[in-house]
């Protein structure tokens, strides 16, 4: 019984981090680690997916003594290593330097094409 507790309250706790670090919003852990596939490292993900395959049979007395209790102890504690060390001010300042060196490449290759055109046509 307390097993049973420990692993659904580990689940809980990964689809919160999930949806504080990388703003993931579904109820189950499967579809929220789907949408975070493409944020996570591929270790990660794998080890979330093992846990997420695990939270069905996990509200099933039955089932879940069929379930690898030290397996799944060690997916559940990879994931939330990993989402615990994400800095989300760190991701926003990162999101915000990609935009503005985007709008400046954009910037400069606009300014080159009018010096081109302009020297295409004699004025410079």
């Amino acid at each position: 019984m307390t097993q049973e507790i420990d692993i659904q309250t580990r689940i809980a706790q990964t689809i919160s981090l999930l949806r504080k670090k990388l703003g993931v919003k579904d109820k189950t852990l499967i579809a929220s680690v789907r949408r975070a596939k493409r944020r996570l490292p591929r270790k990660v993900y794998k080890q979330a997916m093992v846990l997420a395959r695990a939270e069905q049979m996990a509200e099933h007395p039955k089932l879940q003594l069929l379930l690898d209790m030290p397996k799944l102890e060690k997916a559940s504690v990879d994931v939330q290593d990993h989402l615990k060390t994400i800095n989300l001010a760190d991701r926003r300042w990162g999101w915000f330097l990609s935009f503005l060196g985007s709008l400046a490449l954009g910037v400069i290759a606009l300014a080159a094409l009018a010096v081109v055109v302009l020297r295409w046509r004699g004025f410079i």
